[in-house]
């Protein structure tokens, strides 16, 4: 059964990593086939040493290993068939492409826990009819945002609450998200919650509340955490770590800084700033104590209560119970579902008299999660949960016994040998729990540098610390304090608050330090592998050979090195990041960034949302330059991010010296006509603006936007920032010898005031790039302006259609590869 549970997550796995779903026609055989291995994997068993296949396979030992592989071979026909199955069930409801863009008036539910910011509110609908008779069909789950601000007027954000029945105006789009590498997938997040269309709601009078609750089990889950969050808010108000409470609580951690993310992370504790396994296992023991005592004494009457039922039974059934209310508040994690599942199969063999292994349990939950979640196995805490459990049951199980209790004068009487002082109690104890945390903390390195490209070195330290004191005594302040009426309420959770912050003072310490974190690039999938297996035999029981060998099979993981183009040859990415520019350009031995993207909201930004991750995957912790063509907010508003999260060594922009982007910059230079370098045989050329421009205070930033040529391997870019028609024929006047270009990054996003005939035909490039947002508001490129570089030949790569857009110059050739095409997966478009 653990093999065919193994083999059912890995086909589950392997279907994630598709273009294309298979026909829902050809599951249903495939299905009918895949139960036949099973079948005949009984058969051989049965029959085993009569002819056949045994004649080719002798011996029950070749039996058995042949039965465990058509299991583990039957449970991955299994896992990718359901996962298929589930896909198009979940892909089924979805917005028309001619949808898009429409108003809808909706009549629905408010389907989750309200995450209010600044600007407004964000909220999941539960749609249950469409109102006005308008043609279409709307999914029955949408993603909706609120905004107090709309085209530059303000509107009125009404207060929606979890259970809530509204009728609102709403404009939708189907599920889109930036694609890039080592970033996050945003559509597969929306199909994994159900939700087939984002939007956001429309001014409008009849915007209104219908009904103050609608019962469902949902409605009530989430109306209890948006009062137990209403009351942590309030007995804590503005106080900088209310949102780690609620995390602890709800588990909601929307409400937590990006900056102590920071130091959470790089001090490896960030598994403890929500509802983890260990606070469930924690909260559901001490309920099932209780019980047990409880029960034991008969509630301290003379009813003998354990004569009609095992008081381990009751403590089981009431351990499972609490376990799942406390999964209900955390909002249905991975960590706490497999910390759910695993308590409820041990509370059950409980009950029914069965013995099971701590392998059994971990495979059951395993399949539990994947067969009602197959897409938790795109994302790290799947895999930090499971790895880590796992790890513990290889390195400590079977291995860890108490040693017998010794006399003065040699060993103990067997009686004293079987009842070990509280002294060696706890000694024992300690060596456990310092044993798990080494087998922990190596365990997951291989793991770690997978999925984040970094270990922390701190984190042990870290970890000794924060578990004990947040898992026994923060978690159940914050706990009791959030039942707590008001007036006792705030004394508990400003005793929790207060805890925390002094916490979040030592972690910041531990954060500063120069090696507090490990990073070195995204290693490959067979060096990983390799990692891996030195990790188990590092950790293998004593008297293993050698085992300290298994470290030198870390060595290429941590010290691997970013790459680099050959001298004289360069890369460029054009991230996608919605409306708004950022390109990395690479040569031999040097970086540069040409602008920094959008601002999404206060604390997101394209910086630490796709360029930071992007940096941190490849292993580069420093940027040579920074170019800021201008001071619009979707060219610099990640230009401070960046140069707070990565060693910048100098800024080139338009900006004025007071500029916040120019007084945080190292060294900061005005871009200038004239201006050039040179980087490993790669040329870099700055044509515009002119020197003298910066003495024309009312000129628009547009205007003064850096463009920047790049020469490398006879082929060269022209990266044009926002300039228009006027300084297009500026350029033309001055320097039209020096504009030809192989490739074009569009002016200004392909708007209407650039891109002249007369531009293009200088620069006759053969790729133009058009970096632009999904439905953008300004209609970027605009349609006469991209039907105009197709006429010309132009081959087009939009960052909204593409994804990601990498070139390799070099050899007097250039190659473009878009990400989406590269790494198309069967959700992307839907």
């Amino acid at each position: 059964m653990r093999m065919a549970i193994i083999g059912f997550a890995a086909g589950a796995a392997l279907l994630q990593t598709q273009a294309a779903l298979p026909e829902a026609s050809t599951i249903g055989l495939a299905a009918v086939a895949v139960l036949a291995l099973p079948l005949a994997s009984a058969a051989w068993r049965r029959h085993g040493g009569q002819g056949g296949w045994s004649a080719t396979m002798r011996g029950a030992a070749a039996l058995t290993l042949a039965a465990r592989l058509a299991a583990m071979l039957a449970g991955c026909a299994a896992g990718f068939l359901w996962a298929a199955w589930l896909a198009h069930c979940a892909l089924a409801p979805q917005l028309a492409s001619a949808d898009e863009g429409r108003d809808f008036t909706l009549v629905g539910t408010i389907d989750n826990l309200p995450y209010r910011f600044d600007r407004g509110v964000r909220f999941n609908f539960a749609v249950e009819r469409v109102v006005g008779g308008v043609q279409g069909q709307v999914p029955p789950h949408v993603a909706l945002s609120w905004y107090a601000g709309f085209r530059d007027q303000v509107t009125e954000v009404g207060d929606v609450q979890p259970g809530e029945r509204w009728q609102l105006t709403v404009r939708l789009q189907r599920p889109h998200g930036n694609a890039n590498p080592y970033g996050f997938d945003y559509e597969v997040w929306l199909l994994e919650q159900g939700l087939r269309a984002t939007g956001y709601v429309r001014p409008d009078a009849g915007n209104r509340r219908l009904d103050g609750f609608v019962f469902s089990i949902g409605n009530v889950v989430e109306h209890a955490r948006a009062v137990l969050r209403g009351r942590i808010l309030a007995a804590l108000p503005d106080r900088p770590y209310a949102g780690v409470i609620v995390a602890l609580v709800l588990g909601d951690q929307r409400g937590i800084d990006q900056s102590d993310w920071a130091v959470f992370n790089r001090t490896g504790i960030g598994h403890l700033i929500s509802i983890s396994g260990l606070h469930i296992t924690m909260v559901a023991g001490l309920f099932a104590l209780a019980a047990f005592k409880l029960w034991r004494w008969s509630f301290f009457t003379r009813a003998q209560l354990p004569l009609l039922l095992p008081a381990q039974k009751v403590a089981a059934l009431v351990g499972a119970a609490v376990a799942l209310l406390y999964v209900l508040l955390a909002g249905f994690g991975v960590p706490a579902q497999r910390t759910l599942y695993m308590l409820t199969v041990v509370a059950a063999a409980l009950w029914l008299n069965r013995i099971t292994s701590v392998s059994h349990v971990l495979c059951t939950a395993l399949g539990v999660v994947v067969v009602l979640d197959p897409w938790a196995v795109l994302w790290p805490g799947f895999w930090l949960s499971f790895g880590a459990v796992a790890v513990i049951l290889y390195a400590t199980v079977g291995r860890t016994t108490l040693r017998p209790a010794r006399g003065r004068h040699g060993p103990a009487p067997a009686a004293a040998a079987q009842a070990p002082s509280r002294r060696e109690q706890l000694w024992q104890a300690l060596r456990l729990g310092a044993h798990t945390q080494y087998a922990v903390t190596f365990g997951l390195v291989p793991l770690s540098m997978l999925l984040f490209a970094q270990i922390s070195v701190v984190s042990p330290l870290a970890n000794a610390v924060a578990i004990p004191l947040i898992s026994l005594v923060v978690t159940p302040l914050a706990l009791v304090g959030s039942m707590l009426p008001a007036p006792l309420a705030g004394p508990v959770l400003g005793l929790a608050h207060w805890l925390v912050a002094l916490l979040a003072a030592c972690l910041q310490w531990f954060s500063g330090l120069r090696y507090a974190v490990w990073s070195a690039p995204t290693p490959p999938f067979w060096l990983f592998c390799w990692a891996m297996f030195g990790t188990i035999w590092l950790l293998a029981p004593r008297g293993w050979p050698v085992r300290w060998l298994g470290l030198a099979t870390w060595i290429p993981l941590l010290a691997a090195q970013p790459s680099h183009p050959a001298p004289g040859r360069m890369t460029v990415t054009a991230f996608d990041i919605g409306q708004g520019m950022a390109l990395l350009i690479e040569t031999g031995h040097h970086r540069l960034l040409y602008d920094t993207g959008p601002a999404y909201a206060p604390d997101s930004n394209a910086g630490n949302r796709v360029i930071l991750p992007y940096l941190k995957a490849r292993g580069i912790a420093a940027l040579d330059g920074m170019i800021v063509s201008h001071s619009d907010a979707d060219h610099s508003g990640g230009a401070l991010t960046l140069l707070d999260g990565v060693r910048i060594g100098w800024v080139l922009s338009s900006l004025w010296p007071n500029h916040p982007i120019a007084l945080a910059a190292r060294r900061h230079v005005h871009c200038a006509a004239g201006q050039g370098w040179s980087w490993d045989g790669v040329r870099f050329e700055m044509l515009h603006p002119l020197p003298s421009s910066y003495a024309d205070t009312a000129l628009k930033p547009n205007a003064r936007g850096c463009t920047l040529k790049i020469t490398a391997g006879g082929k060269s870019m022209l990266l044009a920032a926002d300039i228009e028609a006027a300084q297009e024929a500026a350029l033309l006047e001055r320097d039209r010898g020096r504009l030809q270009a192989d490739v074009l990054l569009a002016p200004h996003h392909g708007s209407g005031t650039s891109s002249t005939p007369a531009f293009l035909l200088a620069v006759q490039p053969s790729v133009a790039v058009f970096q632009v947002g999904y439905r953008n508001r300004y209609h970027h490129p605009k349609q006469e302006v991209y039907e105009r570089y197709g006429v010309q030949g132009i081959r087009r790569l939009r960052t909204d259609e593409s994804g990601a857009v990498a070139l390799a110059f070099g050899d007097g050739a250039v190659a473009a590869t878009e990400y989406r095409s590269q790494q198309r997966r069967y959700w992307h478009g839907h």
